[in-house]
């Protein structure tokens, strides 16, 4: 009796690891992973900003339309729950993804602007900040990157066979990516040229 129990324990085990089951559990664990890796980035970077926008404001005569654009940007980014079953919602993800956009796009604009003070450029605060700031969004870059890999082998497991079958069976349906069209955008760092400026004021 033990004998055909132990032979039908095998001939499963055998099948679900050929099926891909074993593969989507441990790609799956590997999204979780890098997922919330991509989370504690956005955040830190979420949580430099309202120190940036102090010591900018200390200019008396910053623009302020540009702060509160960056101030109104952070708001909505920080108002999506980035939940783990998030990236299960294209919809969702598409919404978190757009907000994180606008942020970057927000900071940018902000570092840009602020070519045109140089008393706030030769702040060490500011500079500092800056400086979080920019290698935040790198490991922000890192962290989307190793996210980005890790759904594109779950998704290529789910299309191929015979493990689409099990996909469809277990209910596994391909997961949301960062679009590639504006990946390039978004992730690229915000940059401001002190050396130049430096130089000019010299």
């Amino acid at each position: 009796m033990r004998k055909p129990i132990a032979i039908l324990m095998t001939t499963a085990a055998l099948s679900l690891s050929g099926c891909g089951y074993n593969t989507f559990q441990t790609t799956d664990e590997q999204i979780k992973a890098s997922w919330s890796e991509v989370v504690n980035q956005y955040q830190r970077r979420a949580d430099l900003v309202p120190n940036l926008v102090n010591t900018v404001k200390a200019e008396a005569n910053f623009e302020q339309g540009t702060l509160t654009k960056v101030v109104e940007a952070r708001a909505k980014a920080t108002s999506i729950q980035a939940t783990p079953e998030l990236v299960n919602n294209p919809q969702a993800f598409q919404k978190f993804q757009q907000a994180q956009g606008e942020l970057s796009g927000a900071l940018s604009r902000l570092l840009v602007v602020t070519e045109n003070y140089p008393t706030l450029r030769a702040n060490q605060g500011f500079r500092d900040l800056q400086a979080q700031l920019e290698g935040t969004e790198n490991r922000i870059t890192v962290a989307r990157n190793r996210y980005i890999k890790s759904v594109q082998d779950y998704n290529v497991t789910v299309r191929s066979f015979p493990s689409n079958l099990t996909a469809m069976v277990m209910g596994d349906k391909e997961k949301p990516n960062f679009a590639v069209e504006n990946e390039k955008e978004i992730a690229k760092p915000p940059a401001v040229d002190f050396g130049a400026a430096s130089g000019a004021s010299k």
